[in-house]
């Protein structure tokens, strides 16, 4: 069904200084920042901590050389926040923050998300020891369930190519599933190629609230998804290549409850391939059949947009559920990729004016995580 290039971890491409440049005039600016490309930021301290620390460190020099060790080390409802501080390396293991573990704040020691490196490599269709198949939500290498879970400086991956396993036909392979409420991420890239970050709910009907600032998401296939209430700032967006003339895949598939007012914004982000033009769409709505009456929203505003997308931005990704019967919107999006057709509608400017960060994130206890005087990315293919 996919076919990957033949050196997925090396491949990018550098943007021209014209790209860097719109996105520095078009996109609130303000300095002292920096992006998930690794770049420590100037204006705040260097990586630090908060509340009690657990160090993670490969070579034996820390508390535990493993973060699932450190995360089982932090006491159940705990009211107090832990920092698991984690030095230079890659950790390839599964990670659960459990639902009893709130108020954990993983950080990457070097202020660089290329140095930390959490990941694991199993899809949807791997066998699991005990008989069976891990399936989508099991192939997760990261599943954070905890509430106010904050994650800095730091790379999560799903590792699995399907080209190594031709004998697996569920190629879905989740970097992180995330089911907590009140969740930050900041400055952390997450890899993977097909359902990369599933940011979903405990259920559909409980909002879980994320957000994720100055990140890096790459992938083919659906590689933002679930029913999360979810706001991306400032990040990017890369679509790998597959190989196609046509299709290269799809950038979101939400599936939001049906009494939920917001799904997805992505906001100040830009989108990046090296995929031929006009092979990507934004993205499709997923009615999971557990849940037929979800009724997918997405809202892609003020961002960058490279030449890969179609025209067509939306398209079904089941029959019965025509991608128009939702709210698939852009507003005030530019560069070669943003085009207004039939097939990509515009959200009115009243109606836009509702759908900030902070509106989505507040609820009923007026969470705001949102960052003042930021500025938008700098995209130059940040990725493996």
């Amino acid at each position: 069904m996919r076919h990957h290039p033949a050196n997925p971890r090396k491949a990018r491409a550098a943007l021209s200084t014209v790209l860097v440049g719109l996105l520095a005039a078009a996109l609130t600016t303000a300095p002292g920042t920096a992006n998930a490309g690794g770049e420590p930021r100037p204006d705040r301290p260097s990586p630090g901590t908060e509340g009690r620390v657990i160090t993670v460190a490969a070579d034996g020099s820390g508390d535990h050389t493993g973060v699932q060790a450190a995360v089982d080390a932090v006491p159940a409802h705990s009211t107090e926040r832990v920092t698991i501080r984690i030095e230079e390396g890659v950790y390839r293991e599964p990670v659960v923050i459990p639902g009893d573990k709130p108020n954990i704040t993983l950080i990457g020691a070097t202020g660089d998300p290329r140095d930390v490196v959490i990941t694991y490599d199993r899809a949807s269709g791997t066998p699991k020891p005990g008989g069976g198949t891990y399936g989508t939500s099991g192939s997760a290498s990261v599943v954070i369930a905890g509430d106010d879970t904050h994650a800095r400086d730091l790379t999560f991956e799903n590792s699995w190519l399907r080209e190594e396993h031709p004998e697996i036909t569920a190629t879905q392979a989740v970097a992180v599933r995330t089911t907590g409420d009140r969740l930050v991420f900041d400055n952390v890239r997450f890899l993977g190629h097909q359902d990369t970050l599933y940011a979903n709910s405990p259920d559909a009907d409980t909002v879980s609230r994320q957000y994720y600032t100055d990140c890096y998401v790459e992938g083919d296939v659906d590689f933002v998804f679930g029913r999360g209430t979810a706001v991306f700032d400032g990040c990017e967006f890369r679509s790998l290549d597959r190989g196609s003339d046509t299709v290269n895949g799809y950038v979101t598939a939400p599936s939001t409850p049906p009494d939920q007012e917001f799904g997805f914004l992505i906001t100040r982000s830009c989108f990046t391939s090296d995929a031929p033009a006009g092979t990507v769409y934004l993205g499709r709505p997923w009615v999971p059949s557990s849940h037929p009456d979800a009724e997918p929203r997405v809202l892609v505003r003020d961002s960058w947009m490279g030449r890969h997308f179609r025209e067509e931005g939306w398209i079904e990704m089941s029959s019965g559920h025509d991608w128009r019967q939702f709210r698939m919107r852009e507003y005030r999006n530019f560069g070669p990729g943003a085009l207004v057709t039939e097939d990509r509608p515009q959200m009115a400017p009243d109606e836009a004016a509702r759908h900030t960060a902070r509106a989505h994130l507040a609820g009923d206890d007026g969470w705001d995580p949102v960052r003042e005087h930021r500025r938008g990315p700098v995209c130059t293919a940040r990725g493996r």
